[in-house]
């Protein structure tokens, strides 16, 4: 699920997304922040020394890879981690690379950025008032990252839209393995804008929802369909679970099917497990066995 997610993050960076709203007291969200200023606020610095050495790194591992190298070869070659490797072959283009380090990273000032944007607007330019203001608000930022967030507003001359954010990697996972009742609205809306935004992350978190319901009401007979239909889409992170679940065919269609488990014996290797690290070098086997035997 993190995987596939992660691999289609980048749609999400360009949907339309709701902006970031307020959720600390006495927050209220700009009604007129998209009229109020035109200008677009800086973009990112699209070359950098890291940049640059992601690319060299892409065009060097799919080099090898075009060569029929597997990713050990190419390890031994480029002498990087395995990982990294792994990663660099699995990504569809070097930009999901770029993006990705900063990809939903989420900044202190997320929550404010609302309200600063309109007392800005509303002719309050003062970084240090500005920064008292939202500290009363419950902002535990310092004031340095307030004054730096506002410096290109006295540029442009009023403080631009506030840009939407993307939600993280693990929100959006999170979202799509809960129970739709137990989302709030807000969490609702931003899932539904999720789905919309890309037809991968549609179709993954149909296939989620459809697991969920097979394996909470033990409807073992769906399993072959469910993973024919994962098989018939683009998610190969899914697929190779999938390709997990065939492994074991036998022990998943059981697991998912009869109302035995193994919990309790689980349960209970996982006490043993605790009372023997409690015990490391302090007592010999008796002891422990008559704690094991003693302990409920």
């Amino acid at each position: 699920m993190e995987k596939t997610v992660a691999a289609h993050h980048g749609c999400l960076r360009h949907a339309d997304i709701a902006p970031g709203s307020a959720t600390g007291p006495g927050l209220k969200p700009a009604a007129d922040l998209a009229t109020a200023a035109t200008p677009a606020q800086p973009l990112p610095r699209k070359s950098s020394v890291l940049v640059e050495r992601t690319r060299a790194r892409y065009e060097a591992v799919h080099a090898l890879r075009a060569q029929g190298k597997n990713i050990t070869a190419i390890v031994a070659e480029l002498r990087l981690a395995r990982g990294t490797v792994r990663r660099f072959v699995r990504a569809s283009n070097v930009e999901e690379l770029v993006a990705a380090p900063r990809a939903g990273r989420p900044s202190v000032l997320d929550n404010y950025k609302p309200y600063l944007h309109e007392r800005w607007n509303a002719g309050v330019t003062n970084a240090s008032v500005l920064y008292r203001e939202i500290v009363e608000q419950g902002y535990r930022g310092t004031r340095v990252t307030v004054a730096a967030y506002l410096a290109p507003f006295r540029k442009l001359g009023s403080a631009p839209p506030v840009a939407a954010i993307v939600p993280k990697v693990r929100h959006v996972v999170s979202w799509m393995l809960r129970h739709p009742d137990d989302l709030d609205d807000e969490q609702q809306l931003h899932l539904k804008q999720a789905r919309a935004s890309c037809p991968e992350l549609d179709a993954t978190a149909a296939h989620v929802s459809a697991f969920a319901a097979m394996l909470t009401g033990r409807h073992g007979e769906r399993l072959e369909s469910w993973m024919a239909a994962v098989e018939a889409d683009n998610l190969p992170h899914l697929q190779r679970f999938v390709t997990g679940l065939r492994r074991d065919h036998a022990a998943v269609l059981n697991g998912l099917t009869l109302a035995y488990s193994s919990g309790a014996v689980e349960g209970n290797v996982n006490r043993i497990k605790m009372i023997k690290r409690q015990m490391y070098g302090r007592a010999k086997f008796d002891l422990l066995r008559k704690r094991i035997l003693l302990t409920t």
